[in-house]
């Protein structure tokens, strides 16, 4: 009789327990990161008699929670890399923003500045024209400005959101050190403690979303968190913490991850971080911005510059020599850097300073200077990995040239010295116009080309223009003499005889081998023989508009990767647009992925709230019959009693 009461009470107790673990199911169905549990049930040995053993119930072994480590490993890696994707991808869709098209925009406010030009050029002296282009200058400058200050804004968004980030980061290391602390006093109970492997899980897994990590068990129940491949994060029930950090030149606009270790930074690579948001704008910042950045610096250099340098060959209304439309750049401390602490310092005693030579051969990008010796090194292009040796010994001004800049050293390194050089960090935030008079609006060339009165041929003048201002004085009152339709001689050249092309230039310079000076002279036509054209200084400014003409001809000119400068702006935002476009992509691939791997990880450890409906009749009737076996073996026992009582 006891044994049939002992059979009901265990199953009794077991499927309480299976419903009470239904139960819990059903209620948990919503809690991030909580895994289905089961109960495990085992059958009682049976007692031995001499018709054989007789079964004593069941008892619970165990109460286990349905998991894969696997798949919850792949959906943790999975997250961590769609946060990292989206992260970048929106904020390339604000850095888009910023460069925005249409009337509005950068692009064509340049454009409206150089045709403001032409208006000029057919009337120099109308006063209305020559403050429209002034009121344009102005313009430009100002959104030049405006869209370096946006920038800069973003700038400091993304390293707020980064120390955010990292606080973040800090407080679930810790939270994971201490369940870690707790899983590792509960393994002598000899029972999985369910609810705090699942906290674990979900923490590891919310971590990811910041910083992607690596996870290793350990004997004593523990998981060890690593990043960047191999520096550990969490370790047992201790946790290190990470911050944010100025790159080895200290540069604000670059930033690095770093571990700290006795107070001591240890800074990671950027390229081994993998997921996370963290990394996601990082790289953001460091690549991306700083792409843009230097697009828009290069624009702004080289549209400046070039402008600035034209102006300056011409007249205004009273002869003066034009001076600078915007102010020139001024390269300065952010645009050459040395490394600082605590990064390894240069011991040499080598100065670079920063030039412009050709701004129609700029490239968006910085420059790493490493040296293995006094003058001798080499360049990195950063936007392209491009690495070019050199030997400053061999320049004359002992420089480098790179892509239109000079960069010139002064006194010696030592090996293993480095800087990092920034030509176009600084360049729109601090452009402003520097023109206000209309009057001193150099349109105007200081040389001009006069035709022989007795010419008979279709010789005609498509333009005339100053190389130098002043020309010197031995290139004016050059007599040019047509021997044939298609040759000349000199004044300035004696005999010499030279081939005449229409369209092609005449230079003052001979050979027209760079550097140009004082004039060049386009012609077209057919020339006859005796056909003259004299150059000489222009003695009427007022009546001149060859400048203008320069001027407005910049548009033209081959500027940006060879394309025109009024379509510097067009290729700007068709590099942001590509790489907004790309890593768009990779966010709707990265987060199909993680949709996927989370479903199937769901799959297995996920509720349903089908089966665990199903799970309580089951365990319900189970229950019942139980409590009725129970009630059976009373009826027998008291019907026993009954009967001996007589």
């Amino acid at each position: 009789m006891g044994s049939l009461l002992n059979v009901g009470a265990r199953a009794l107790q077991a499927n309480q327990a299976a419903l009470q673990t239904a139960g819990n199911n059903i209620a948990n169905v919503n809690v991030a990161g909580y895994s289905r549990q089961k109960v495990v049930l085992a059958t009682v040995p049976g007692q031995h008699t001499a018709v054989g053993y007789i079964g004593q119930g069941v008892s619970v072994q165990s109460i286990q929670r349905n998991f894969s480590e696997f798949l919850t490993r792949q959906s943790t890696l999975a997250t961590s890399t769609q946060a990292a994707d989206a992260t970048r991808a929106d904020k390339l869709r604000q850095l888009e923003g910023i460069f925005a098209g249409g009337k509005q925009g950068l692009g064509a406010s340049i454009s409206d500045m150089l045709n403001a030009f032409s208006d000029v050029a057919n009337a120099p002296t109308d006063m209305t024209a020559r403050t429209v282009v002034l009121t344009r200058i102005d313009e430009t400058a100002s959104r030049m400005r405006a869209a370096s200050q946006q920038l800069d804004d973003m700038q400091t968004g993304v390293a707020q959101e980064l120390a955010q980030k990292v606080t973040t980061i800090n407080s679930l290391a810790q939270s994971i050190a201490a369940v870690n602390d707790e899983i590792t006093r509960t393994q002598g109970n000899g029972q999985p403690p369910n609810d705090l492997l699942d906290r674990r899980d979900q923490l590891i897994k919310e971590l990811n979303q910041y910083i992607q990590t690596t996870s290793v068990k350990a004997d004593d129940g523990s998981v060890g968190l690593y990043i960047a491949g191999s520096q550990e994060l969490v370790l047992g029930s201790a946790a290190s913490t990470v911050a944010i950090l100025k790159d080895d030149y200290g540069d604000s606009r670059s930033s690095k991850l770093a571990v700290m270790r006795a107070g001591v930074p240890l800074k990671l690579d950027e390229d081994m971080l993998g997921g996370g948001e963290v990394s996601g704008l990082l790289r953001f910042q460091n690549s991306d911005l700083n792409e843009g950045r230097n697009l828009l610096g290069r624009l702004t250099l080289a549209t400046t510059t070039a402008m600035n340098d034209q102006h300056k060959l011409g007249l205004d209304l009273d002869g003066n020599v034009g001076g600078n439309l915007f102010s020139p750049t001024v390269f300065g401390p952010n645009n050459v850097m040395e490394p600082k602490p605590p990064a390894v310092l240069n011991t040499g005693g080598a100065v670079m300073t920063l030039s412009v030579a050709d701004t129609t051969k700029f490239a968006a990008s910085d420059y790493e200077i490493q040296f293995n010796g006094a003058t001798t090194g080499t360049i990195t292009r950063r936007s392209d990995g491009q690495v070019t040796a050199f030997d400053t010994s061999l320049s004359p001004t002992n420089s480098i040239s790179i892509d239109g800049l000079d960069i010139a050293q002064a006194g010696g390194a030592a090996p293993g010295d480095r800087f990092l050089i920034k030509p176009f960090s600084t360049s729109a935030s601090n452009v402003t116009s520097v023109f206000s008079t209309p009057r001193a609006l150099a349109v105007a060339s200081p040389v001009a080309a006069t035709m022989g009165a007795a010419n008979t041929g279709s010789l005609q003048q498509v333009s005339m223009s100053a190389r130098t201002n002043p020309p010197a004085p031995a290139s004016l009152g050059v007599v040019i003499t047509f021997t044939g339709s298609n040759t000349y001689t000199r004044s300035d050249q004696g005999a010499t005889v030279f081939t005449y092309t229409p369209g092609q230039a005449i230079e003052a310079t001979v050979p027209a081998t760079p550097p140009l000076a004082d004039w060049s002279l386009t012609l077209q036509g057919t020339p006859k023989a005796g056909d003259t054209v004299t150059v000489n200084a222009n003695l009427y400014p007022t009546l001149s508009s060859g400048n203008a003409t320069a001027m407005m001809n910049l548009r033209d000119a081959a500027m940006f990767d060879g394309a025109a400068m009024t379509d510097g702006y067009a290729g700007l935002i068709s590099q942001i647009g590509i790489r907004t476009q790309s890593a768009d992509y990779a966010a709707q691939v990265s987060a199909s992925i993680a949709t996927n791997v989370e479903r199937d990880r769901a799959g297995v450890s996920g509720v349903n709230l089908d089966e665990e409906a199903a799970s309580l009749l089951q365990y319900q009737q189970a229950y019942q019959a139980s409590a009725k076996m129970i009630q059976i073996a009373q009826n027998i026992f008291d019907t026993l009693i009954q009967n001996l009582s007589r």
